[in-house]
Parts: C-alpha cells; structure tokens; sequence
C-alpha cells in the first residue's frame, strides 16, 4: 500500500497582549489611559512589562527602571503581583483546554496550541483561535493576539503582526512569501549578538540565509547553522509538547550596588547556597550533573562557568567564581547567580516537569 501525505499540522500561538500590564489596568481603571509598567521603581530594579502607552516612548521590558523613567517621565512603575498573575494565567488555560488538550505554555502569557485534530468549527484553526480571543476577553476583560500556521515557528512569528488584538493566519501556499523578507532578528533564537554577526557577513534576511549553506552559517552561528537555515524557508519540525524535562535548578541575587571583590562575590554565594539546596531538594532524585556561577557586569554582559560535578561544594562553586571574574575586564559586577544542572531522565525514573502554571 502506498503510504500517504503526513497530515498537516494546524498549530496555534496564543499571545497575550502586555499581560501583567493589561491585567493592572482592568483591575484599576485609574491607570488605562496612563503610561504604565511592572516592576521595581528603584534604582537597580529591571522592568517585567510595560503598556502600549509606554511603548510609545521607547520604553520595553527588561529595561532599567532609571532609562524608562528617563524615556518617560510621566511612567507609573507598579509593583508585580505574581500570584494574580498565574491566577488569571490559569483561567487562560482553561479556556485553552476546551478547544484542545495539546498545549505547550511557553510562560505565564503565551502557548502553543495543536488543534490539528479537532472537529470543532469543522476543523477550522482560524475560527478556534478566533473562538479563544472571544472567550479570553469576554471572560477576563483581556485581549489576546494569535497566529496560526502549520509550524510553531510561523505561528510564532504571525501572532507578533497584528499585536495587539489581532490575528494572523499564515496558509501553506504563502508561506515562502511571509518569511523571504523576515529580518534574521525576529527568530527565536537569534539575539541581538547573532544578528550583528549575521549581519556583517551580509546576512539581514531568510532570503539572504537560502542564499547561503548550512556549512558557511556554521562558522557564523555554530551548531545553530541547521535550525537557521531551516527556518529561513519557513520549515520546523518540532511538535508541540505537553511535557518538558527541567534541565536546571538555580537561584541569583541582583545587588543593590555593584561589587568587585572576589571576597564580597563569595558571600554572596554563601548566602545563596541554602536557597539553592532546598531548591534542588525538590529534584534530588535526578542527581547532579554539574554546577555552574554566572555573573552580570555593571555594563550588563553575562558570562557563566560551569564545572561537572554531582554534588553542590562550595569550593567547586567559588573556583568556577574565580574563573568568571577573570573575564570581568576591570567592570563591576551587579548580579551573582548559581544552579544545577539536573542529570537526564533514565528509563526507570519518570519524573517529568509538567508545563503547567504554579497555582
């Protein structure tokens, strides 16, 4: 017998719109026609999101408080409410799960959905997402954006064009025209960084990628070479998945003023390693596979050093210390953090991190 066409995947990205900013103002009126973010407002805190009406200003999250302030002065900085939060994360998801039992969260405010086999609409992706839009806001008073396609990768992408409140489907035929143009920075995976060095070799776009071979990205990308150029025709593989393995256990600090002494870094991985070892208590069963210290420099660069080992020792952490600060260059350093990493999964032991919300 000849075997058939693999079916066609139909897969959805749920995309919450500014969402612990959007859930603050439909639970204050006071502030919806303010410029508005989450987060700290001192000196040191990092913003978590911020509104549309901030974005105005160039304000973005993961931005200092002090910049955004800077960029807008008139910016109200609330502080997070975590635990409201993966509430109405929750009720998100359980308006996902009447439409379909394969979800993947990717955070508290965006999943995807494989609604592949589903009869409901007559089969139609576009109108179950449509469908999820209408029960989030008509439910939660929130809003919610959407991108349907055939892979995660463009569903991805698509439900990034019509933010917010919008919805964009991507069918198979267009495709090819949708990601020729795309700029190699709106991939997952490709940071600002990779796309400075794509950008010097004169690679700004997946039509400047197809040109290329997977050898030559190797040398610009590394092992990230194959997974680029499949994505630059618009091609992904992966499934969505329900459950995912937790590969690491960690804990950091940000300072309240930077440090630059190894004997001040040190004590701040003393006061972390009791955090680290109940932490890690959850997953003991698992075992160690390694240990690793990473630091943030005050001009915001990361680096990490990691060491295999199988238990958390102190003297293993504050020699991988050592190491990092090597690379410091003379900066300050304004973050300190240490983990785990957690050994894989064997055949016998089945215990597998859902990708559920913490309730």
């Amino acid at each position: 017998m000849p075997i058939g066409k693999p079916k066609q995947r139909k897969i959805i990205h749920i995309d919450m719109d500014c969402f612990y900013a959007a859930v603050e103002m439909r639970d204050n009126p006071a502030y919806r026609n303010k410029p508005i973010a989450v987060g700290g407002d001192g000196p040191r805190s990092v913003l978590c999101t911020c509104n549309y009406a901030a974005r105005a200003y160039g304000v973005r999250s993961a931005m200092p408080a002090m910049k955004a302030k800077s960029l807008c002065p008139e910016l109200l900085i609330v502080n997070g409410r975590m635990s409201v939060y993966q509430e109405v994360s929750r009720q998100v998801h359980e308006i996902f799960r009447r439409y379909t039992s394969i979800i993947e969260p990717l955070s508290l405010d965006e999943a995807y959905l494989d609604v592949t086999d589903s009869t409901l609409f007559g089969g139609s992706a576009t109108r179950i997402a449509e469908a999820i839009r209408f029960d989030i806001f008509n439910e939660l008073q929130l809003t919610a954006s959407a991108g349907v396609a055939t892979n995660k990768f463009i569903a991805k992408i698509a439900s990034d064009e019509h933010k917010p409140n919008g919805i964009c489907v991507i069918p198979p035929d267009k495709i090819d025209e949708f990601v020729a143009d795309l700029p190699l920075i709106k991939i997952p995976g490709v940071g600002p960084k990779t796309a400075q060095r794509l950008m010097q070799a004169g690679l700004v776009t997946c039509r400047d990628v197809r040109a290329s071979t997977p050898a030559a990205l190797q040398l610009l990308v590394g092992k990230q070479a194959d997974s680029l150029y499949q994505r630059s025709f618009g091609k992904d593989s992966r499934e969505v998945v329900t459950h995912r393995e937790r590969k690491t256990v960690g804990v950091e600090k940000t300072l309240a003023q930077d440090i630059a002494k190894q004997s001040e870094c040190r004590d701040v991985i003393q006061d972390l390693l009791p955090k680290l070892q109940a932490r890690y208590e959850k997953h003991k069963a698992r075992g160690i596979s390694k240990l690793t210290v990473k630091l943030k420099f005050d001009d915001f660069a990361l680096t990490t050093v990691e060491q295999q080992a199988v238990v958390i020792e102190q003297s293993i952490l504050e020699s991988l210390l050592q190491r990092a600060l090597e690379r410091s260059n003379g900066r300050k350093i304004r973050l300190v953090g240490i983990s785990v990493g957690l050994n894989n999964l064997v055949e016998n032991h089945k215990e597998i991190d859902q990708l559920t919300l913490p309730i």
